[in-house]
C-alpha cells in the first residue's frame, strides 16, 4: 500500500514539473527585431530575429544576390513618401547591380503589389517582395512608419540604415549604393618584382589576382600566363599554362625567375582564365602589366 501511494506521488510529481516547463516554454518571450547597425551582416535573407514572412514571388536568392548590393526596403501601403520613392528603387534594380528586397507593410497581395518595385517578369533575378502581418510586425518593433532602407555589400555587411523619407536622405542612399556598385570586382589583379638587381642573378616576376568571393575558378577553361621579356632576359619560362598557373583558394599566381645582364629594361605580362558564377562562366583578361627594373 505505501508503494502505491509512494508511485503516485512520483507520478504527481513528474506532472506538475512537466506541465510547469510545458508553461514555462510557452510563456518564452518571442524575438523582437532590432535595427541593424553599420557593420552588422545582413544578407538577402535578413536578419535571424525577423519573423517567417509572406512572399509575393519567391524567398529571396542567394545565387540572384550573389556579387551585388542588397537593398532591404521596407515601406507601407498608401504613405505618399513610399509611393514618390517607387520610382528610384526600380532605377536601383535595373542597374542590374542591385538585389531588391521589399517589404511591404500591406495585407493583402492587391496592395502589395501597388508598391511592387520587382513588376513580376520586369524583375526576374532583381528581388522579390514580403508582405502581410510579419512585415507589419517588423515595421512596429523597428518603428518604421515610412520609407526605410538597410543597403549591404557584396560580403553582406551593412554599410547604410536610413529611415528618413526626405529628399536629401533618399539622394544619399541612392549615393550610397552607386558607389558600392562602383567599387564592385569581379577580380583584381598586383604584381610583384624587383626594381633592381644584380647582374646574372635570378629575380622572379609575379602576377597575381584576387577572385571574388562569390566566385570560383574554373576546372574547366583554360588558364595561361604569357610573359614577353627582351632578348637579353633568360627566363625559365615565358608562357605558363594549367597547372604551372597556381590557384589557391581565391588567389591566383604566375610567377617566373629570370636573370640577365647589365641593363635598363621593361618585360610585359598578360593572363587569361575563366570562373564559375551562381549566374554563368566568366571570363578573365589582365593585358598590359609591365615590370621596369635594373640590372646593375
Amino acid at each position: 500500500m505505501r508503494s502505491t501511494i509512494y508511485s503516485l506521488a512520483l507520478l504527481s510529481t513528474s506532472l506538475l514539473a512537466t506541465s510547469a516547463f510545458a508553461d514555462s516554454k510557452a510563456k518564452a518571450p518571442a524575438t523582437v527585431a532590432v535595427m541593424p547597425k553599420l557593420g552588422d551582416t545582413l544578407d538577402q535573407n535578413g536578419s535571424a530575429d525577423w519573423p517567417k514572412l509572406q512572399w509575393l514571388y519567391e524567398t529571396p536568392s542567394a545565387k540572384d544576390a550573389a556579387g551585388k548590393v542588397v537593398l532591404h526596403w521596407f515601406c507601407q501601403a498608401k504613405v505618399q513618401a513610399c509611393v514618390d520613392d517607387l520610382a528610384r528603387v526600380i532605377t536601383l534594380r535595373d542597374t542590374g547591380k542591385v538585389y531588391v528586397v521589399a517589404y511591404i507593410n500591406a495585407a493583402t497581395q492587391a496592395e502589395a503589389k501597388k508598391l511592387d518595385p520587382i513588376r513580376e517578369s520586369e524583375g526576374v533575378g532583381k528581388g522579390t517582395l514580403a508582405f502581410g502581418k510579419n512585415v507589419t510586425l517588423i515595421d512596429k518593433q523597428l518603428s518604421i512608419t515610412g520609407p526605410a532602407s538597410f543597403v549591404s555589400d557584396t560580403d553582406g555587411k551593412v554599410q547604410l540604415v536610413s529611415t528618413a523619407s526626405d529628399s536629401a536622405a533618399l539622394d544619399a542612399r541612392d549615393a550610397k549604393i552607386a558607389e558600392l556598385v562602383k567599387g564592385i570586382k569581379d577580380y583584381t589583379s598586383s604584381k610583384d618584382g624587383p626594381a633592381t638587381v644584380k647582374a646574372g642573378e635570378k629575380f622572379t616576376l609575379t602576377l597575381k589576382i584576387a577572385l571574388a568571393n562569390w566566385l570560383t575558378y574554373s576546372a574547366t577553361q583554360p588558364k595561361q600566363f604569357d610573359l614577353t621579356v627582351p632578348k637579353d632576359i633568360k627566363c625559365d619560362s615565358v608562357s605558363l599554362k594549367g597547372d604551372q598557373v597556381k590557384v589557391d583558394g581565391h588567389a591566383m599566381t604566375a610567377s617566373v625567375s629570370c636573370s640577365g645582364p647589365h641593363g635598363t629594361y621593361e618585360a610585359r605580362g598578360a593572363l587569361r582564365f575563366g570562373y564559375d558564377a551562381p549566374r554563368g562562366p566568366g571570363f578573365g583578361q589582365v593585358d598590359g602589366v609591365v615590370w621596369k627594373f635594373q640590372i646593375n
